[in-house]
């Protein structure tokens, strides 16, 4: 077990949110921060990591086997600052006995709940259209046929992925809204099904009821391209699908179909297959950027000052944790 007063050295990848920093350097230990603000070059991060005894990367650095050898064996920790961990290769990290972490919270989980809900209204009343319309100096008066949206009162939300972020979700669709309810999980969620009336389903029969298909699930190999072609067959057409868990979980070139074809109503994305580039395929003309009933946000569910914060102390407690000889708060499993 580390010795309490022994001093660590921390390296950060990008300056963010810095109360897990100033405990970090509270507790004695040395942290040295990328100092530009763009995300850290490759060659730059091997070079970085040197000595290092806890790394704290962002979602968008790959760290590898060929980063953990830079590092060296003293390496204890990946400490990510995110909820999701696939930009980590956990199955190298395990095999030299470096902990991984998330930084999962209730202000994380709100802040994406939140921006996905704030999705759903903007798809509901064509909010983005109108918006772009008047100021594009195009209202000229009011007209009864003019963005004729939706409400969601009484329609049926589907959520794929009923866990923390989800299960937010759903509290706002049924108590704020009076929304139905219908989730697709790999386990029972006895709470929803309790307090909220929701019935547990599978995929293709939630597609099938849902007015609005929301994903919540973690980037793993059973959930790449877990909406495609088939997917999108399912849903009605006056569905509309949002994404704020990861990119590949949608086939980007089903989804182009799906909207060419007017197979589904409309979506609204803040992530991408290819991130950060909008289309994976930037030569074709079925680009994303040039549907009026699609909404894209730039990875920002969790942007909020409290999400941010909170995330920085996780990773930052992680780390301590681990330098006293302690468990992982939040290991990425």
């Amino acid at each position: 077990m580390p010795s309490p007063s022994k001093k660590f050295f921390v390296f950060v990848t990008r300056r963010f949110a810095d109360s897990g920093i100033k405990a970090l350097q509270k507790a004695g230990h040395r942290v040295e921060i990328y100092e530009k603000d763009e995300n850290i070059p490759r060659t730059e991060l091997l070079k970085r990591v040197k000595g290092c005894d806890a790394l704290l990367p962002l979602l968008t650095d790959r760290i590898d086997a060929e980063v953990f050898e830079a590092a060296g064996p003293q390496l204890k920790i990946i400490a990510n600052y995110a909820v999701g961990f696939d930009n980590v290769d956990l199955v190298e990290a395990r095999k030299r006995g470096i902990v991984v972490t998330n930084t999962p919270s209730d202000a994380v989980n709100e802040s994406v709940a939140e921006h996905a809900f704030a999705l759903l209204l903007a798809l509901a009343h064509r909010i983005s259209e109108a918006d772009q319309f008047a100021k594009a100096g195009k209202y000229t008066g009011w007209s009864p046929t003019q963005f004729i949206g939706t409400d969601v009162r009484g329609k049926t939300l589907g959520l794929i992925g009923a866990g923390r972020i989800g299960s937010m979700m759903a509290k706002k669709a049924v108590q704020g809204f009076d929304m139905k309810l219908v989730y697709a999980d790999a386990h029972e969620n006895l709470l929803l099904e309790r307090d909220y009336g929701a019935a547990r389903l599978p995929i293709t029969k939630l597609l099938q009821q849902s007015d609005y298909v929301s994903l919540h699930v973690p980037l793993l190999p059973s959930t790449r391209h877990l909406i495609s072609t088939a997917e999108f067959s399912s849903m009605k057409k006056t569905a509309f699908l949002i994404n704020t868990s990861r990119g590949p979980v949608v086939d980007e070139k089903a989804l182009l179909r799906a909207l060419k074809t007017k197979r589904i109503a409309g979506a609204a994305l803040d992530v991408f297959e290819c991130e950060p580039a909008i289309d994976c395929d930037l030569t074709d003309t079925l680009e994303l950027r040039t549907f009026l009933n699609v909404i894209l946000t730039p990875h920002i569910a969790s942007a909020t000052i409290e999400a941010r914060e909170a995330m920085s102390m996780v990773a930052a407690q992680n780390i301590l944790a681990i330098f006293e000889g302690k468990p992982a708060l939040t290991p990425a499993k």
